[in-house]
This record gives C-alpha cells, structure tokens and sequence, in this order.
C-alpha cells in the first residue's frame, strides 16, 4: 500500500481532506488547515467509514487524514480505504489507542502518520507539513534514474506450437536463475495457461483491468497478480468464453507501463490475434520470440509474421526459434525452412513428450521440473540469448548518443592515407 500510495502524480486534485468522528478534534484541525492555505470547509465530520463511503464516489486528496476512533478492526478499515484511495495520496491516520504495535501495523500498510488523540495544533502542522513533503517528493527512481527494464513477446506462429510452454518456462529462469523480478502477463485472455501451468488460480485481476483500465495503478498491480514465487508474478485470466474481448487495448498499455517501475523483466505471451489488433503492445517491446515448428504452414506464416514485424515492430531484436524438433519428421528441413524465411533458425529446442507430461503432472514450468533435459538447456539458451539482444540493443542505443568524431576509426582512416590509392580485389 505504501508504494501504491506514494507512488501516483498530483494531478487534478483537492490539496487536502479530513474525517474525523469528534468536534473537538475538528476544531483543533480547522485553524492549523487555514494556516497551511487549505479550504476548513474540506474537515469533514465522520471517521474511516465515511472517508471510504465519500471516496468511493469521487477523487481522493493528495493528502487524506482519516480517524480511526469508531474502527472496530483499524488494519483491515484502511485496506478498505485503500481500494478507493488514488495513487500518489498520502494518509494520516489519527485514533485513540496507544499501541507500539498498531503503529507499526499501520505505517506497515502504508500509512505516512499515526497520531494520538488528543490532538495539538503543533502536532497537526508538523504531520501536514512532512506529508506535503512527502507527496512532493520525486517519485521512486526519478532521482537515480530510470532502471532498466526488459520487455519479451513470444508469439507462435500458429496454435500448438509450444509458445506458452515457452512464455512460462522464460519466466521462472528469469525470475528464479537470473534473479530478474518478472512480471508475466498472458493476454490469451479466453484460454489463457500462464497460471495453469503453474497450477495457480488466475483469479479476476486482468478481466478487472479491461473493465477498469482507469485503476490500474502500482496498488492494482500488487493485489490482481498472482505470486509464483518471490520473483514472479503472474496476470491472467480466464473470461467467460461467452464474453467477446471488448477494450481498446489501453488496459494492456496501462499494465505494460506499470510492470516498468515494479519489475526488471515483463514476458507477454501474445497469441497472433491480439498481436494483429493491437499493433501498439509491441511499442515498448525489446525482443520478440517467434516459436515456429518445421512445418509447411509455419514457414508461410513465419514469413508473413516477420514482415509484418518489420513494418509494426522496427525496433525490436526478433528471436527465431524451431520448438519440438524431432530429426526427420519434420515436414520440412532446416535448410529449406531457413531458406523459405529468408534468415537462420536462432535456437533449436528438440521435442521431449515425456517431459512435457512430467512437468504438467507436477504443475510446474518446463524447465523447472526437467532441468536436465536437453530442451531445459535449450530454453536456457534462448533466454541467455533474450537478455544478451536486449543488452545489445541498450548498447546501440547508447552508441547512437556518441559524437560523430567519436564513431570514425581515425587510426584507421590515417592508415588509407599513407597506403597506396591501390583499389582491393572483389570478393
């Protein structure tokens, strides 16, 4: 709740708001608002509740005080008040109980202050004043600059070919043998497996989203994805499959951008259709793994997606990858698949059925539940390869901020000058 809270812009919104249960404290509260230039009239009477019941229908202030006086359950309360809270507002709570350990309980949750009743003009001005300094403070990474962030799409050229064994099993290395906090995002919002592979519930988080791109904020991100381990998590669905997909893409935009500033690695698993209609999902993108099979239907639309790619997607490095090879039964063959496509197979990650059985009667990735398997080393390999393109392409980015001097070989060009104007062989 604390980064959530702190973490949103000021934007449009009232400087300040209080609830509070007594006349005493409100008239404690009324005078120390007028010094600091803020409307008395916005020190409302009613406590947690109201500020909950008040919020739910209208925008939150930058900075709330809401008294705890009349909760029965304080820890619970402010989650609720939480999910009506915008991101960015900072809370001071105010209460009556004199406990160590609610206090930290409460600053836990995300709170900025907790004070005691009774209240003090003194005690009032300093809180307010740390809390305008707090919400005006830059928001987290703005001072140490923006932190690398790697974003994957791996996308099947057709149905069956093991793009979303490869979605899941690219995460957990990330997540666990690269130690890279990943978000995985499966936007195959019908039939989506992100979370069945992990034998995880997917829950309601990114059918709430569609419905609701407005939320999403670090707060929304922290409650609707689904943990699989300590650096994974996951935002899936299974919508009801008479309920065609209604958005415009903004809520997978909006989620994208979030997933920057909470994680260091985001893996979308883009089925061809949405990569179709939402062309924009693949601005942000840093590589784009293709998952093709030696067949040929797959060459014809491994063409047709790398053109398209060239014109939607200029800007990311694509991975082509040959998944569940077996030697010979193939309908097609190395040679000539790469021929027809115009370009080399980057990874070749051999067939293994037994493994696939065994890790989907373990609930668990692919390569997580056959590390040794030569497929395992190859899905190794091709995120190795995924990190190194991306890591390739911040270094282009870098090259291309360099003076011109700074580019020319100048030995080299001294070099020609001295030899003779004598022109080289063809090749």
């Amino acid at each position: 709740m604390s980064a959530s809270l702190k973490s949103g812009m000021p934007g449009n919104r009232d400087a300040f708001a209080a609830y509070l249960c007594d006349e005493t404290a409100l008239d404690v509260l009324r005078p120390v608002v007028i010094e600091l230039g803020w409307p008395p009239e916005k020190c409302n009477k009613g406590g947690l509740r109201n500020a909950i019941q008040s919020l739910s229908v209208s925008a939150s202030p930058n900075i709330l005080m809401v008294d705890l006086s009349e909760s029965g359950d304080p820890l619970n309360d402010i989650n609720a008040l939480a999910e009506v809270c915008e991101p960015g507002t900072v809370v001071i709570a105010i209460g009556q109980v004199n406990d160590v350990r609610l206090y930290r309980d409460l600053l836990a949750s995300g709170i900025h202050d907790y004070l005691l009743k009774p209240l003090s003009a003194n005690a009032l001005r300093d809180a307010l004043t740390q809390a305008q300094a707090v919400f005006m403070a830059p928001r987290g990474g703005e001072e140490e600059g923006v932190k690398h962030h790697v974003s994957t799409a791996v996308i099947g050229t057709r149905g069956g070919v093991g793009a979303s064994t490869l979605v899941t099993s690219l995460a957990w290395v990330f997540s666990t043998e690269k130690r890279m906090p990943t978000a995985l995002l499966d936007l195959d919002v019908h039939f989506g497996t992100g979370a069945l592979t992990l034998d995880l519930e997917p829950g309601r988080g990114l059918t709430d989203a569609i419905d609701n791109p407005s939320r999403i904020d670090g707060l929304f991100i922290e409650r609707a994805m689904i943990r699989a381990n300590d650096n994974l998590a996951i935002l899936s669905a299974e919508a009801p499959v008479n309920q065609p997909l209604m958005t415009d893409g903004a809520a997978f935009m909006q989620l994208q951008e979030e997933f920057k500033h909470q994680f260091e690695m985001t893996v979308l698993d883009m089925p061809r259709n949405m990569m179709i209609n939402f062309p924009q999902l693949l601005t942000d993108v840093n590589v784009i793994v293709l998952a093709a099979e030696m067949s040929l239907a797959s060459a014809r639309d491994t063409i047709r997606i790398l053109s398209w790619l060239k014109t939607n997607a200029p800007h990311s490095q694509v991975v082509v990858v040959a998944n569940k090879v077996q030697p010979g039964a193939g309908e097609i063959s190395r040679p000539d698949f790469e021929a027809s496509i115009e370009r080399k197979i980057d990874v070749i990650i051999p067939f293994d059925q037994k493994a696939a059985t065994n890790a989907a009667k373990l609930g668990k990735t692919f390569v997580d539940a056959n590390g040794s398997a030569k497929a395992s080393a190859a899905i190794k390999q091709l995120a190795a390869r995924v990190i190194g393109a991306s890591e390739e392409d911040e270094g282009d980015a870098a090259a291309g901020k360099k003076s011109l001097l700074g580019s020319l070989d100048l030995k080299g060009l001294l070099a020609k000058k001295k030899s003779a104007p004598v022109a080289e062989p063809a090749e």
